[in-house]
């Protein structure tokens, strides 16, 4: 999938990630990046990743910048 981040919470470690077709925005964990750092992402930075259900509902997993299509 793909979206687009909303909002970081740098002193945290984390953010969210508004995707078209999902009622509600994801969390992402620092952890869940891949080959980009937390601090390299900003908010408007088109991503990719997966989902995984946890109790608190649906989360982004494998979050990585997206590739732009030329």
């Amino acid at each position: 999938m793909t979206g687009t981040i909303k909002r970081m919470v740098t002193d945290k470690g984390f953010g969210f990630i508004t995707a078209e077709g999902l009622a509600k925005d994801l969390f992402f964990h620092s952890n869940s990046l891949v080959g980009v750092t937390f601090d390299e992402l900003k908010e408007g930075d088109m991503v990719s990743f997966e989902t995984e259900e946890s109790p608190k509902g649906l989360n982004a997993t494998n979050v990585q910048r997206a590739v732009a299509v030329a």
